[in-house]
């Protein structure tokens, strides 16, 4: 049997969403709307009502979000931000692209912004933290807005990998001033190439975001069908629209999502029953996360690797050297013992939700002959 990583999901979800898919098109095309239009005001409205916030914008990227944000906040040359080296670059990279210094903190055994050590990194130039909601499950939020709050900072949720996910009932994204999301194509909740969305409850922030992501023409919205009061004075911009048809795509992929979040569950739950009794480290789990990824500790990551993939299971493993470690990215002076460690042990098991229940337990049985290679059954 043949499990690939994520790229079945595409062929799958296609195939069964597929007359729905080919209308939304249709739609586009034979009403020459592609940029700013009906469909991106809808998802902007859907995400807003799916993340229990007031505004939500629609942009290019989750890249663009983080940056848009922190623009949108204030960020500047010269300031501080305190995020994690554990995380994927653009979350450290876009704090760097607008002049300012990431400040790196590390993170705990689940991944995720070790708290215990904000203050410490916190400086007179600090203005920002930007936890990192990382494979589904969610920061520490109460203690960090106290500590933002306490600090007068703002606070920049990179929720891209937490669409969905709440932490005591609050949903990821809707703690902080603003929230970024990524929608390409291997998230949970994914496009057909590029995009990304930012939430907040700030009316202020929702205005300056409009204007960042579109050259600071706030007059383009007019093609929306409102016509917003022009800036007073200008600023520079970006070209960061999220484009309609994408827009599309994901209006029709939002409506099935808390069903596609239900399987995603079932399956790690498939996986932490039949993995459970094994030499090996599962995932730590939050009682209302998402499953953006089920990612597993075998040891050898490698050799481990190469037992699942001469039986035709494909894995993911990536960022085995830390961002901080990166050759040229001036950040190995950041002590990150804790992501050091982890960068080198974790493993990403296929956890889509267009898995069958067959590929499922065929994924189980090679991870268990891995670890028991006389068992014929678990």
């Amino acid at each position: 049997m043949k499990v690939d990583f994520i790229n079945s999901s595409y062929r799958r979800y296609y195939q069964e969403h597929k007359a729905q898919i080919v209308k939304a098109l249709d739609k586009c095309f034979a009403k020459g709307d592609f940029i700013l239009r009906e469909e991106v005001a809808r998802f902007e409205k859907n995400l807003a009502d799916f993340c229990e916030v007031k505004y939500s914008a629609g942009v290019n990227s989750g890249t663009d979000a983080l940056k848009i944000a922190y623009k949108a906040l204030g960020c500047k040359p010269g300031d501080e931000v305190i995020t994690v080296g554990h995380t994927f670059i653009a979350s450290i990279e876009e704090i760097v692209h607008l002049g300012a210094k990431p400040i790196l903190i590390d993170v705990g055994e689940d991944g995720l912004m070790n708290v215990d050590q904000i203050e410490a990194a916190i400086t007179g130039k600090t203005v920002g933290i930007v936890p990192v909601h990382l494979s589904g499950k969610v920061c520490d939020m109460p203690r960090i807005m106290a500590i933002a709050k306490k600090h007068h900072l703002w606070v920049v949720e990179d929720a891209c990998q937490a669409l969905g996910a709440r932490l005591g009932g609050k949903m990821a994204g809707s703690f902080g001033d603003a929230a970024c999301f990524s929608f390409i194509s291997p998230k949970t909740l994914g496009c057909a190439g590029d995009a990304g969305g930012i939430v907040t409850d700030s009316k202020a922030v929702y205005e300056k975001i409009l204007l960042l992501r579109n050259h600071y023409n706030i007059t383009q919205n007019a093609l929306l069908g409102h016509q917003p009061k022009a800036p007073k004075i200008m600023g520079w911009g970006y070209n960061s629209r999220l484009d309609n048809i994408q827009a599309a795509l994901l209006n029709i992929k939002i409506k099935y999502y808390p069903k596609m979040l239900k399987r995603r569950r079932e399956i790690a739950e498939k996986y932490s029953k039949g993995l459970g009794d094994l030499p090996v480290s599962l995932p730590t789990c939050q009682p209302e996360q998402i499953y953006q990824e089920y990612i597993i500790k075998p040891g050898n990551i490698w050799k481990f690797k190469k037992h699942m993939q001469d039986r035709g299971v494909e894995l993911l493993i990536r960022d085995t050297i830390p961002n901080h470690k990166m050759p040229g990215l001036g950040l190995d002076h950041f002590n990150l013992p804790m992501t050091e460690k982890i960068a080198k042990e974790l493993v990403r098991l296929p956890i889509y939700p267009e898995l069958t229940d067959a590929e499922i337990d065929y994924t189980i049985k090679c991870v268990r002959e891995y670890f028991l290679p006389k068992a014929k059954k678990k």
